[in-house]
């Protein structure tokens, strides 16, 4: 099942957070979430109503994502071309604690109910997301740069269209 997250949600995001950075330093990839995040952004995202939570069978938070509508600054500027230019959402800050299979697909199903284009980014080293994105018929479509500072921000985009 999947809901929006809430204020009481917080110290489960927070394991699941550590424990979804745990296997993307083991997969070797070491920096796309800088020290804080994701877990800085959640109580906004909570906030603004763009937080999901997947929960078990048990109704606990296993998963959670952000999914953002509307124009997501660091698209405005791409190193290639977006499939199109309608409304889309954006999918954010995927973290999983590993015991529900199937989370980027519910993650879908739920995002395409909501908006039908989507799009998403992640780091070069993150060979998971990367697989998850084109098996489920987002299309690369180039490099964005998530901040104009120095440090590892460039991220490579998709977008599926639904």
């Amino acid at each position: 099942m999947i809901r929006k997250a809430i204020r009481a949600d917080l110290p489960a995001l927070f394991q699941i957070s550590r424990t979804a950075r745990a296997y993307m330093e083991k997969s070797g990839n070491t920096t796309q979430w800088e020290p804080g995040y994701p877990d800085n952004y959640l109580e906004g995202d909570i906030a603004k109503g763009d937080l999901y939570v997947l929960c078990g069978a048990d109704g606990a938070p296993h998963a959670f994502f952000a999914f953002i509508l509307g124009n997501d600054p660091s698209y405005a500027v791409i190193d290639g071309a977006w499939l199109n230019d309608r409304p889309y959402g954006t999918i954010h800050r995927l973290a999983s604690d590993g015991t529900v299979m199937g989370v980027f697909s519910q993650c879908m199903a739920c995002c395409k109910t909501i908006c039908p284009d989507i799009r998403a980014d992640t780091h070069e080293r993150n060979a998971t997301m990367r697989h998850l994105l084109e098996k489920h018929g987002f299309v690369y479509c180039g490099v964005v740069n998530l901040d104009k500072k120095e440090g590892d921000t460039l991220r490579v985009a998709y977008q599926y269209q639904g």
